[in-house]
């Protein structure tokens, strides 16, 4: 018994000796070969220290390892493995180039936990999506698209076909936050949903938390979309792009400096509107965008990044209506290195989301959108090999149009009018650690600290005990409550004001190097609030933040998950559950007038939503052929009681589906190589039909026929399913080593599946027996497209 006391004792002294040793710094950046481009999420590893540490946002690492000699291993997805002996006996700065590896681009992978590290590391409900993966998938009008890709992972859907926009976990829409080289998206859909605003050439990294989502993220309350731009290739002048049946692309990157600075600039555009101009077709449709980066290294310790977004769609019919919509953000970045531990960026960023229709039968135009510049400074410091902080601040000010109307000419008898712009200012500070606790624990946790003012200049409607809706006991409706007067803010006058702190955590507990469990919490507050009442948004609605009359939105959400890898990783296994609840979710009165709306307070109520579900995603990563088998079961719904007693609240103030409730959702994607010439590949997904309210009963009143609806959300459409094939060939290229060329070839719905993207009511003027009509979009689409690069 004393013997083994002792020999506890001694390896204690000697694991205490080890880690009191003095440490030094191990940092530097890792980038491609090829390009010269940074690389992120890059896995450096030391085994015998059973330590290691991943790239950081900009190709970033750092390390403390006692004096000593060691084995490093540097993996990423894509790339040859390195493995080289190091004699670290001071601070060491040390920078790694990868070369790609023919054998692991041909995989399909997601890239969520590739190896023994991210099974130990407390994230989880995270996926990172490869671009060479979403390029192979089969997608419609053959146009690779980075949102419709998202919708094959587990608890990411959207609202049918031609739908904008995605939701995670029975979230809305608005409730995602959406960044592009850390600058806000607003709308991320081109031609109302058909095609994503995401350029794949242009992308390097692309990252989707649904939960456990760390400190430094905040303002929305389902998920964040985190997407990084390529640098630019610093080395050599490269082009490359594709053309297919209705869009194509073309991209451009080189040397501003050779090793120093890169510029990259990539373009696409829509142009089937092209060939109705042949047939004296005046009706038009397309879209077009534009992505550019520039990036600069001063020294080994500066660097400059610029980046830019700019995107319009424009759908016009004849003469009479046109529609244009669109974003537009900017990006300015400084990374310093203040020493071979604390890395740091700055960002001064702008966003621009602008709605303009003209309708030329009236006689007006209409502009709206919404603005905002924000000013960020974050912060990675790696204490020791086992703990390191990040931290930072984030200001942003918003500009909100609402709406503007215009009359086209003097004879068109429409007056100038112009809603009441809003202003708002939201204020952020953070704190996470990460905190590798023993061999077997880890941990993630921080807190955030957000604020939010509702500024001046505003005019303010003022009501009858502070209420702009009334219930009509007698009726069993709400009612617009008329103003009494107005109240007037002067610019930069705080109208009111929030303030939340934001606690997050994620554990994780690995038995072993192949499994573990993982439990997450974080809340957030979401103070900006799309103004809509469909379940898929139209570029029409409008964002409003928070004020008088709209409280924020505040997410609790709980997550437990048992993450596996078999057979060395070839398999692998990752089930979650969820549960999330959202105080103050708005919802509409029956016949809400939302457009043109000054007083929106007066058509809607602060209510609250809930979901919960089962997450599984079973995967092959190694092979011939590879793939996954994505499913979710899960229950989205939302209840607003009434305000008092004798209120009945929406829906008799009981719990109904959600917009985008969805019991079940099954997706299934394979991947076969068939040679180095030909990959095949198929997608097949099922869904339980979307939510819907069909009436049930009608009558007559003065022989007008009238509707009795069942309650809200009752009904569903019917259920949705499709098959999607398609076919990649890589030909021999010519003796011209430096052009190589592709052929994609895809069948969008192969068995032509009528899904239903609605279902209206209507009676049949020859029979008058009331009949169902179900209104689908798209049938067995097939398409190519010709990629190439030099």
């Amino acid at each position: 018994m004393k013997q083994n006391f002792y020999f506890l004792i001694l390896t204690f002294c000697f694991s205490i000796q080890a880690y009191t040793q003095e440490r030094f710094t191990l940092s530097g950046n890792i980038t491609d070969a090829s390009s010269n481009e940074t690389l992120i999420g890059v896995n450096i590893l030391i085994p015998s220290l059973n330590t290691g540490v991943v790239t950081n946002e900009y190709g970033f690492y750092s390390l403390k390892v006692p004096e000593g000699t060691y084995e490093i291993v540097i993996s990423y997805l894509g790339y040859q493995t390195i493995t080289e002996t190091l004699n670290i006996s001071g601070q060491t700065n040390l920078n790694f180039q990868l070369n790609e590896s023919s054998e692991f681009l041909d995989e399909v992978v997601i890239s969520q936990r590739s190896d023994g590290l991210n099974i130990k590391k407390p994230e989880m409900s995270v996926n990172r999506l490869s671009i060479n993966t979403i390029q192979k998938m089969p997608v419609i009008f053959g146009e690779v698209d980075v949102i419709k890709s998202l919708l094959l992972l587990p608890g990411v859907s959207n609202a049918g076909e031609g739908s904008s926009g995605f939701n995670v976990r029975g979230g809305a829409v608005d409730q995602n936050l959406i960044l592009l080289d850390e600058a806000t998206i607003y709308n991320s859909s081109h031609l109302f949903g058909f095609f994503s605003v995401f350029n794949p050439d242009a992308i390097k990294d692309l990252k989707l938390y649904k939960g456990g989502i760390p400190a430094k993220f905040g303002g929305r309350v389902s998920s964040v979309l985190d997407i990084y731009q390529r640098d630019g290739n610093s080395r050599e002048f490269k082009m490359q792009g594709g053309i297919g049946a209705i869009s194509s692309r073309l991209l451009a990157e080189g040397p501003i400096v050779k090793d120093k600075g890169s510029f990259l600039i990539g373009g696409r555009s829509s142009y089937a509107h092209l060939f109705l101009k042949l047939t004296d077709n005046d009706n038009s449709a397309y879209f077009y965008d534009l992505n550019t980066k520039l990036s600069y290294n001063i020294d080994d310790k500066n660097k400059l990044l610029f980046s830019g977004y700019f995107g319009r769609d424009v759908f016009s019919l004849s003469r009479n209506f046109k529609n244009t919509y669109g974003n537009a953000v900017l990006n300015l970045r400084w990374n310093h290195i203040f020493s071979d531990n604390i890395f740091s960026n700055l960002s001064v960023i702008y966003s621009d989301y602008y709605y303009g229709l003209t309708l030329g039968f009236v006689g007006f135009n209409w502009d709206s959108g919404i603005k905002n510049l924000n000013l960020k400074y974050d912060f990675d410091h790696y204490l020791n090999d086992t703990f390191q902080l990040k931290y930072g601040f984030q200001n942003t000010y918003y500009d909100f149009n609402p709406g503007e109307i215009e009359p086209i000419d003097e004879t068109s008898g429409i007056n100038y009018f112009k809603l009441t712009k809003k202003y708002a200012l939201e204020s952020a500070l953070y704190f996470s650690a990460e905190h590798n606790i023993s061999e077997n624990l880890s941990a993630e946790y921080g807190l955030r600290y957000s604020s939010f003012f509702r500024l001046g200049k505003d005019e303010l409607s003022i009501y009858e005990n502070d209420s702009p809706l009334i219930y009509n006991e007698d009726r069993d409706i709400y009612e617009e409550a008329e103003p009494l007067g107005t109240e007037t803010y002067e610019s930069g006058k705080t109208i009111s004001s929030f303030g939340n702190f934001e606690p997050r955590l994620s554990v994780a507990y690995s038995f072993n190097e192949n499994q573990s469990v993982k439990a997450s919490y974080n809340r957030m507050a979401q103070y900006l609030h799309l103004i809509s009442n469909t379940s898929s948004p139209t570029p029409l609605d409008v964002w409003t933040p928070s004020g008088p009359f709209i409280e924020p939105q505040l997410l609790d959400q709980y997550a437990f998950g048992y993450f596996r890898n078999f057979k060395n990783g070839t398999y692998s296994l990752e089930a979650e559950t969820f549960y999330k609840k959202v105080k103050n979710r708005i919802d509409y009165v029956n016949g809400a007038n939302l457009i043109a709306n000054n007083n929106i307070e007066r058509v809607i109520l602060n209510g609250k939503s809930r979901a919960y579900g089962l997450e599984i995603l079973f995967r092959k990563n190694e092979g011939k052929f590879t793939g996954w088998l994505a499913y979710t079961l899960s229950k989205a719904e939302q209840k607003t009681p009434g305000r008092t007693p004798v209120e009945t609240g929406i829906n008799g103030g009981d719990w109904y589906n959600s917009n985008y409730d969805k019991t079940h959702d099954l997706t299934l994607t394979a991947s076969y190589e068939a040679s180095k010439k030909w990959q095949f590949n198929a997608n097949f997904s099922f869904q339980t039909g979307l939510p819907s309210t069909f009436p049930t009963a009608q009558y007559s009143y003065e022989n007008i026929t009238v509707p009795v609806y069942s309650q809200r959300n009752s009904n569903r459409l019917p259920s949705y399913h499709r098959l999607d094939l398609s076919a990649n060939l890589n030909p021999k290229n010519s003796s011209d080593k430096d052009f190589k060329s592709s052929w994609s070839f895809g069948i969008y719905n192969v068995y032509n599946r009528k899904n239903a993207y609605s279902i209206s009511f209507r009676e049949n003027s020859d029979t008058g027996v009331n009949e169902a009509i179900r209104l689908s979009l798209f049938g067995i689409i097939p398409s190519v497209t010709y990629n190439f690069s030099f």
